[in-house]
């Protein structure tokens, strides 16, 4: 059988294998380990792999091409704009041939996916919307008509809509699913002691959507009121330069480290040894940063987006701020002075990261197939 895979997700050709995001691509494999053929329509170009880029583990597996389609600007739109005519084109061949389709949302060649399988009732679909489902938030229009595309039982029939945490209202297409990064053997109970110094974690692209400059200010403003805390930065992003600068200006040099992108084995020893883990998004789905740094027992410092409430079940297995700095920083200040609610909260954080590992996601998996 053959599974054909729609994504904006950016691929590399190295040697003759295919990458592209690790955590993306590590899921994928569990996907595709059940089927003979594989295709994947996504970006694609010639490029060196990085640290955070995994190989496509399947003996027949090809990609094909998509040019990337952006609408930042007149100029890009206007290209993409034509593009999008070879991308449908495209996408309605893969369609018509494929058994199983498989399409990754939110995004721009998810969208054109959405639209064309609404010609293909009879084909067995999946959909993983990675994002924020939450109908009431304040998202682009595309992601909108998206989900009320995946959401019509009219146009999108014998599909599977995957969506992250629990909500209501939810007809038949969809269903409250999970991810997972580590297996059941690696499971452990961290025991930490919470005292200074205290150590922060920010895993995730160093973009505005991130928000890491006010990770870095908001354990800069800890530091200020007199806590002994370090801050490690994982990722890379184009506001890499804005933290450097901020950490030279404020001669933060010795406290906060830069350590760029790094494999799942570095990452997998710093929630180890670290208290916390601070991701105050703009949106999410579900933030893998939190979720694996809650499975030991690091616990998590974020803003009430998407699933994350539910995640931290209303501040039992984790702090929930707002993003301002005046607000984040006297709210943290208050839990660091009580360490026995921090072991609990560790302790909670673990246990309910724990049950969601990559043992139950394979049988979940099997299951929808």
């Amino acid at each position: 059988m053959r599974f054909s895979i729609f994504t904006h997700a950016e691929h590399k050709i190295y040697r003759g294998d295919i990458y592209a995001y690790a955590p993306y691509v590590r899921e994928m494999n569990f996907w595709i380990s059940h089927f003979d053929e594989v295709v994947v329509l996504g970006p694609g170009s010639e490029y060196k792999v990085d640290k955070i880029d995994l190989r496509y583990e399947h003996k027949k597996i090809k990609l094909q091409p998509l040019p990337f389609l952006h609408f930042k600007n007149l100029r890009y739109t206007l290209k993409s704009i034509t593009n999008s005519v070879l991308v449908v084109s495209k996408i309605f061949s893969e369609m018509h041939t494929t058994d199983h389709i498989h399409i990754r949302c939110p995004g721009n060649i998810g969208f054109l996916a959405c639209l064309v399988q609404i010609f293909f009732p009879l084909k067995q679909k999946t959909v993983k919307y990675a994002g924020n489902w939450d109908l009431e938030s304040r998202q682009p229009l595309s992601y909108k008509i998206q989900k009320w595309i995946l959401s019509n039982t009219f146009l999108s029939r014998n599909i599977k809509v995957l969506i992250y945490g629990k909500w209501n209202n939810l007809n038949n297409n969809i269903i409250p699913f999970f991810t997972a990064t580590y297996s059941e053997k690696e499971k452990a109970h961290v025991k930490k002691k919470f005292e200074m110094p205290y150590k922060f974690l920010f895993v995730g692209s160093i973009v505005d959507g991130k928000r890491p400059l006010l990770s870095l200010k908001i354990v800069h403003g800890l530091i200020k009121k007199g806590v002994d805390a370090r801050l490690d930065i994982y990722g890379k992003g184009e506001r890499d330069d804005q933290l450097s600068e901020y950490i030279l200006k404020n001669d933060l040099q010795g406290v906060v480290t830069m350590h760029g992108n790094q494999d799942s084995v570095i990452l997998k020893e710093a929630y180890k040894s670290s208290h916390f883990s601070i991701l105050p998004s703009k949106s999410e789905g579900w933030p893998k940063a939190l979720a694996e740094a809650m499975f030991f027992g690091c616990i998590p410092i974020a803003t009430s987006v998407s699933c994350v409430p539910w995640m931290l079940n209303d501040e039992k297995r984790g702090i929930l701020i707002e993003p301002q700095l005046d607000y984040a920083v006297p709210k943290i200040s208050e839990f660091l002075e009580n360490p026995d609610l921090l072991d609990s909260m560790s302790s909670r954080a673990m246990e309910w990261s724990q049950q969601y590992n990559i043992e139950k996601f394979k049988v979940e998996i099997q299951k929808l197939l």
